[in-house]
This record gives structure tokens, C-alpha cells and sequence, in this order.
């Protein structure tokens, strides 16, 4: 027995290194939540009850409604053949149809279709004398545009966005982020200093106004003005519900709800293009879209305050009363002792200002890094969107198989974050979008028969696949990182990051070589995969709550 032992360490030596490993890690978080009262509290409320999994319910709902104004330009720019209105023409005979209107007053091209941006001058002649000897001097349109073709009625056919009125998709996209990049810093700001329940109702006021205005404007401009609001909202919602769920969750408890949180988002892609399907017109598809967000008016009763951001700015009170709620709610008691203990960190109310992640060494560090890790996997993410758009692939399959895919992506990613935590599930992610990228870089480009298109397009997917698990990951992460003090902020201030790689990606990929893009998505996951070194692990660690343990990092 001896010897045979002796003849075969590895195999058993590598299962006891793995097991001890756990075994350590749940031994060390168990010695760290041991320091920790407010820690204790939490698990005399209950670490996953009724409470618990109420909280969670109550941030699905808007996630899906988020996702639905975030897509929705998607599918309100849909593809118009306009024509001059001539209905002039009428006047001398009403019983026209519509195709002998054309034809008598829309001139032709070469091929023998009709001309969309030009049309004959009206002329004081008879129907007959039109007929017999036909019109001849061309002008452009007078009297607006008509769409004989369209099915739907779309955003373009509404506002007559054709004949030198078009405006680039892009540009849209370039609006609704730039909102991103401005609610992600406003909200993320009020977050932190009038707390996460008002934050909330005011982003959901948001997602009401601006969402279900927008089935009401008269103007393209108005149009953009309400998707800029609505964009501010949906970042603002993404942000201080994170920051909430996060504070009020401990363990895997809060990688699980984070995640499935997301995957809500996916949802409501699938309810947006069921709506675009079936609906026939861009102001429907608002106004019944929207309908749901009105319920969320009764989170006003039903929402709780975090109780860490409380205790941070000396509402002790308060903070017991919402942890004694969330106790009862789970039939649970709180004991008073332990409760009594529950105290301010320190000798005064925690004060911090934005300045802090310059001044702070550790802030400076963390809002640096993870900024490099959002504007790398937003650029990458928009810049494979846009590539896929390029080899023609419709609007409908590049929101549904990314949606579709988007759901079992991030429930895998629940397996990395409990097996190898979030750094090492944050580097397996970004080397996953590197080879993804470097793979896209040597398959030829160009008009090469359909088998290779479909390996591209197949890449392209899988790439979307990756960089979908590492939104989920990269958000824990990094609120896990941020104390609460700052937390909000913190995620605010990454976002911004987040919003100029998606313009970014816009940018380049309409003014670069076709594979310069890709490169740069390759180079830029590298760097941030280097970056990330940097971090420390939040795995079974106690979320830091104030600024003193970082004082030493001035």
C-alpha cells in the first residue's frame, strides 16, 4: 500500500490541493465576516429569503424594459423607397389609380424604375393632352413623398427622412450614447449622495417620460431629444439597481441575482422584436411598449433604501428599521444585542466627493483600470455588431441570436465566478474576445462564397457570446470593488468609459479599413487583459463600506 501510493502522488495530491483551496477560501471568508457586524446582522436577516428574492423580482421588470428604449432605434429606421407626391394629378381625374398616377408623373431611369427624388412639373393642361404627349421638365419634390411600397409605417416615412434628409443611423446611436455617457455621471452622483431608493424612482420617472413620450412627438428633433432623456434613465437604472442589489446580497447570493438580472435584459430584446413583428406602426410600438413601466410607480411603497449607504451617512436609525423590515419579512429576528452594536465605522459621518478618485491611490487605480476593461468590451461589442451588419445579416437575426445566446452566456459565467473568481473569470473572458478577434483578422474577407460568410458571421456570434458574459462579470466586479461610500459614483464614472468605447466603435468603423477595427478589439483586449493583473480578488471578501481602510493608499 505503501508503495503504491508513493508510485501515484498526483492524481491524489492535485484533488487534495483543490479541495483544500476551497476549503481555505471558505475559511477565510467565514474569519474576515467574523469582523464584520454589519455582516452578522445581514445573516440574522436572512441571507437569501422572501425579502431577498423580492428585491430581486423588483429589478427584473425594469431591465426589461430598459433593454425594449435601448434597441428600439433598431427597428423604427426601417428601410423606405420613397416617391414624389403627385397628386396634383388628381384634380383633373380622381379615379386614377395610384400606379397610372406614377406613371404619368414620375420620371424614369435607365432600368425603367421610377425615379424617388424627382418628379414632372405640375402642368394647367388636360388629362388627355398629359396622356397623348406626355411631361418632360423634371423637378424635385414639392409636395412631400408618398411610400407605396412600405408596410409599416417607420420613423422616416413619418418625418420624410429621404432625398437629402437622411440622417445616418449612426448618428442616432452617437445621441443615445452620448446620453449614456451623461446619466451614467448624474446618476451615478445622486446615487451616492441622496441615496439609491430616490435615484431609482427618479430613473424610472425617466423610463415613464421620456419612453412612452416618445410615441408623441412632432419632430425628428424632439424624437432625438426624448431618446437622449430615455438613454440617461436606462444608464441610471443600470447603475444604482447594481448598486443596490449588491449591498443588500452577500456571497454567491449577489453574483447569482446580478447575473439573472442581466439576463432579464436579454428578455426584453425578445419583447421588442415580438412588438416590432407585429406591430405596424414606430408610434404603436411605443406606446404599447411603454405601457408596462407605468406599474413601476408602485416601487415608490414597496422599494427599500440600502442600509449600508444609511449607516454610511450616519442614518443609524433608519437603517435598523429597514433591516428589522427585511427580517420580518423573512420571519426572521434580529437580536438585540447584535443590533445595538450596529454602529457608524467611525467617530463621524463618512464624507466623500468624486475628487477622492484622484486623490485616492486605490480609487485612481480601480476607476483606471476598469475603465480600460469597459471601453474595451463596449468597442469590441458594437464594433462585432457593426461587422455583422456589414456582411448584410438582417436587424432581426443580429438582435436575436445575440439576445438568444446572451441568457445561457451569462448563466455559464456563474460557473466561472464560483470556481475561479472574478479576476480569473474577468481574464479567461477577455483572452476568449482576443482569439475571437484574432481568428476574425485571417479569415478572408470579401466575396468568397457563402460557406466562408457563415464562418464569419459564426465568429462574429460567438465573439458577441463572450463579450456578453464579461458585461456580467465586469459589473459585479467592479461594485464589488468600489466601497458603498463611492460605489454609485464609482460605477458612473467607469460607465462613461463604457459609452465612449460604443461611440468610439462608431467612429472608426465607418472611416478605417474593414480590418483595422478588428485589430484594434484584438490589441485592446490584451491591454486590458494586462491591466486587470492589477486588481485584487472580491471573491468571498466583505464589502468595504467607508474610505478608512484605502487612507493608507493616499
Amino acid at each position: 500500500q505503501v508503495s503504491g501510493s508513493s508510485n501515484s502522488p498526483g492524481t491524489s495530491g492535485s484533488s487534495y490541493s483543490c479541495s483544500l483551496d476551497a476549503v481555505l477560501r471558505r475559511l477565510r471568508a467565514m474569519d474576515t465576516k467574523k469582523d464584520d457586524k454589519f455582516a452578522d446582522v445581514l445573516d440574522a436577516v436572512g441571507e437569501f429569503g422572501t425579502f431577498q428574492w423580492r428585491l430581486i423580482v423588483l429589478t427584473f421588470i425594469p431591465n426589461i424594459m430598459s433593454s425594449f428604449f435601448m434597441f428600439a432605434d433598431h427597428f423604427v429606421f426601417s428601410e423606405e423607397k420613397p416617391y414624389c407626391n403627385t397628386s396634383w394629378i388628381l384634380a383633373l381625374d380622381p379615379n386614377l389609380s395610384e400606379a397610372e398616377q406614377m406613371n404619368l408623373t414620375l420620371p424614369r431611369a435607365h432600368n425603367g424604375s421610377f425615379l424617388t427624388c424627382l418628379m414632372y412639373l405640375p402642368v394647367s393642361w388636360d388629362l388627355e393632352s398629359i396622356i397623348q404627349f406626355g411631361l418632360n421638365i423634371t423637378d424635385p419634390c414639392e409636395d412631400g413623398w408618398i411610400y407605396p411600397e412600405s408596410k409599416r409605417r417607420s420613423l422616416i416615412s413619418e418625418f420624410d427622412l429621404v432625398c437629402g434628409k437622411e440622417l445616418d443611423k449612426e448618428t442616432v446611436q452617437t445621441m443615445f450614447m452620448t446620453g449614456q455617457l451623461i446619466g451614467s455621471l448624474i446618476f451615478g452622483l445622486l446615487s451616492d449622495k441622496l441615496g439609491r431608493y430616490p435615484t431609482i424612482l427618479l430613473s424610472l420617472l425617466g423610463l415613464m417620460f421620456f419612453g412612452f413620450g416618445t410615441a408623441f412627438v412632432n419632430s425628428f428633433h424632439q424624437y432625438l431629444f426624448f431618446r437622449f432623456g430615455v438613454s440617461q434613465a436606462v444608464m441610471g437604472y443600470a447603475i444604482v439597481s447594481l448598486t443596490l442589489v449588491t449591498e443588500w446580497l452577500v456571497g454567491e447570493h449577489r453574483a447569482h441575482a446580478v447575473i439573472l438580472e442581466h439576463c432579464f435584459f436579454s428578455v426584453g430584446i425578445m419583447f421588442l422584436m415580438g412588438l416590432a413583428y407585429n406591430l405596424p406602426h414606430w408610434r404603436m410600438l411605443f406606446l404599447v411598449g411603454a405601457v408596462p413601466v407605468f406599474p413601476l410607480i408602485s416601487y415608490i411603497w414597496i422599494l427599500p433604501e440600502s442600509p449600508r449607504w444609511l449607516m454610511m451617512k450616519g442614518k443609524v436609525k433608519e437603517a435598523k428599521e429597514v433591516l428589522c423590515y427585511a427580517a420580518e419579512v423573512n420571519k426572521k429576528t434580529i437580536p438585540l444585542s447584535l443590533l445595538e452594536e450596529l454602529q457608524l465605522p467611525g467617530k463621524k459621518v463618512t464624507k466623500a466627493s468624486v475628487l477622492d478618485f484622484y486623490s485616492n491611490r486605490y480609487l485612481c487605480k480601480v476607476t483606471f483600470v476598469m475603465g480600460c476593461v469597459w471601453l474595451t468590451i463596449s468597442y469590441s461589442y458594437f464594433t462585432l455588431s457593426l461587422k455583422l451588419r456589414d456582411f448584410g445579416v438582417s436587424i432581426h437575426f443580429r438582435q436575436a441570436i445575440p439576445g438568444i445566446l446572451e441568457v445561457p452566456a451569462r448563466l455559464c459565467s456563474i460557473i466561472l465566478l464560483e470556481q475561479i473568481g472574478r479576476k480569473w473569470s474577468l481574464a479567461v473572458i477577455l483572452i476568449q474576445t482576443a482569439f475571437m478577434c484574432f481568428l476574425t483578422l485571417f479569415l478572408p474577407q470579401g466575396e468568397d462564397g457563402p460557406s466562408l460568410k457563415s464562418a464569419i458571421i459564426l465568429v462574429l456570434v460567438l465573439g458577441q457570446f463572450s463579450l456578453a458574459t464579461s458585461v456580467s462579470v465586469v459589473f459585479l466586479y467592479t461594485a464589488e470593488l468600489f466601497p458603498t461610500i463611492v460605489r454609485s459614483t464609482g460605477l458612473g464614472l467607469v460607465s462613461l468609459a463604457s459609452s465612449g468605447g460604443a461611440i468610439l466603435s462608431l467612429t472608426i468603423i465607418s472611416q478605417l479599413p474593414a480590418l483595422l477595427p478588428i485589430f484594434l478589439c484584438f490589441i485592446s483586449s490584451i491591454a486590458a487583459l494586462c491591466f486587470s493583473a492589477l486588481l485584487p480578488e472580491t471573491q468571498n471578501q466583505l464589502l468595504s463600506d467607508s474610505m478608512e481602510q484605502f487612507s493608507r493608499a493616499r
